[in-house]
């Protein structure tokens, strides 16, 4: 059952210092940056570089950022306007990762390996220097920085009228977490280009929902620090979470039509769920006794469950299998890859707002410019694009086994006292060729963990079940938590 990475909200058990340090040794996981990244990473946060003509003085805007607590590494800061002509400006600021890091540098090469970031309870394992990632490079406020600059005009109802990026330089102006953003949202005290933030992308969602297309609401699983005792708990995400992540949708669109139109470029597709897969679906929403007729389509369903019900938060957590698949699609001489689309956003699409982050996104980022410009495409981008799938199809297989590994052990270290105990779960996943394994969801403590009994488990109906192991020394790829029916 597929799981949300799980964050802290204080620090990391020290019990589990040793075993997520012997985690990193197992997954091969960079341990800090070789010395001749670093002192060019010194160097290049010193003096940026940005390619092409001298960058815009984008300063004058008020841009903000909403990003999780706590987060250094700011990839996007964003200025919301109304048009004089009716209808809305949105300034959307990403990080210019190309004025700091050279091709074929020592940077680069790293990058290359690392892919992404990862992300662990004590700490990330960055894909760039910190000196860059949590600094030069990264939008914090009171800052002038380089970035790729989009100017994306929408019309009253929130549909695309227009849309650009040239190179610029910005200076966000205030730092919120999601609950301050939501906070001043709900209770009025939001000036206009945060209070926009709620009006735009409510727009967003509801032409999402007129295209077909969909946003998993999936709760978090959360380790939280209360007297100096740790406890496990589900977090469910906050509105202003996902109308921020419409923005970043909407950039993201913006970007594939664009490398469309110009027949080079770097495509996020998914294809359509296989039917046999929606059909596997139903029969788990019906044991979840989730209403759904058969005449409503699957995205409809999704937009009606509530993530803070547990039956509900199980079903949206087995809807991102219809996510598997997803991968990067290069394409050249405007041949245009079928499928173009990404099924889950019901549109062309690309990943370019997170270069702090992903690989990709530097390169779809210098396409884009490129396009828009009329000009050619840097030689150093064309010649990285061939391997570009493969090698994020290889993060994204490492960072998939990074979190499952650290949520699994983060619930092992924190159950390791209670094996024997009972509890209250709900049976959430059964094995097709196995009924009497499957996947059951605590409440209190928020643990998702295997079951294994002697008979067919209920799928969808509550279970009184006895910890029956809990190992944070197990190896990768063996249950650290394992239940049975008690």
């Amino acid at each position: 059952m597929p799981r949300r990475p799980l964050r802290t909200s204080g620090a990391a058990e020290a019990s589990l210092a040793p075993a997520l340090r012997a985690l990193r040794t197992e997954l091969g996981v960079p341990d800090g940056f070789p010395a001749a990244v670093l002192d060019e990473a010194e160097r290049a946060a010193a003096v940026p570089r940005p390619p092409g003509p001298a960058p815009a003085d984008a300063t004058g805007l008020p841009f903000f950022t909403v990003d999780p607590p706590g987060s250094a590494d700011l990839d996007q800061a964003v200025h919301l306007s109304r048009r004089d002509v009716g209808g809305y400006r949105v300034h959307y600021a990403i990080a210019d990762v190309a004025a700091f890091v050279a091709p074929g540098g020592t940077i680069d090469s790293e990058a290359h390996r690392r892919v992404q970031t990862l992300y662990f309870p004590d700490g990330s394992v960055p894909l760039h220097p910190p000196v860059l990632s949590a600094g030069a490079a990264s939008l914090l406020p009171g800052e002038t920085r380089p970035a790729l600059l989009w100017r994306i005009d929408l019309d009253a109802e929130g549909r695309t009228v227009t849309a650009g990026v040239r190179r610029a330089y910005v200076c966000s102006r205030t730092r919120l977490d999601y609950a301050t953003a939501q906070r001043r949202i709900d209770d009025g005290t939001a000036e206009e280009p945060l209070a926009l933030l709620k009006e735009i992308g409510l727009l967003r969602e509801a032409l999402e929902r007129e295209r077909g297309g969909v946003s998993l609401a999936v709760p978090e699983q959360e380790i939280a620090r209360h007297d100096g005792a740790y406890a496990l708990a589900f977090r469910a995400p906050l509105p202003t979470e996902g109308w921020n992540a419409q923005l970043s949708l909407l950039t993201g669109m913006a970007a594939a039509d664009i490398m469309i139109g110009s027949g080079t470029g770097v495509l996020r597709t998914l294809p359509t769920a296989p039917l046999g897969e929606v059909a596997r679906l139903r029969l788990t929403a019906r044991a979840l006794r989730i209403d759904w007729p058969h005449h409503v389509p699957y995205a409809e369903v999704i937009r009606s469950l509530d993530p803070r019900v547990p039956r509900h938060a199980a079903f949206l957590a087995e809807c991102t299998s219809l996510l598997r698949g997803a991968g990067y699609t290069v394409f050249t001489g405007g041949r245009i890859p079928e499928p173009s689309v990404h099924a889950a956003v019901a549109h062309a699409y690309t990943h370019c707002t997170a270069p702090l982050r992903r690989l990709v996104d530097r390169y779809t980022g210098e396409l884009c410019l490129a396009a828009d410009a009329g000009q050619g495409v840097p030689e150093w981008v064309l010649s990285a694009l061939e391997a570009l799938p493969a090698e994020m199809a290889a993060g994204a297989r490492r960072a998939g086994t990074v979190e499952r590994e650290c949520i699994d052990l983060v619930e092992a270290a924190l159950l390791r006292d209670r094996v024997g105990d009972t509890f209250t779960g709900l049976v959430v996943d059964v094995k097709e060729n196995d009924p009497s394994a499957g996947t059951v969801q605590l409440s209190d403590p928020a643990v998702v963990a295997p079951i294994a009994g002697d008979g067919g488990l209920p799928l969808g109906e509550p279970l009184r079940v006895r910890l029956t192991r809990a190992d944070p020394e197990a190896r990768p790829g063996t249950a650290k938590v394992l239940f049975a029916p008690a």
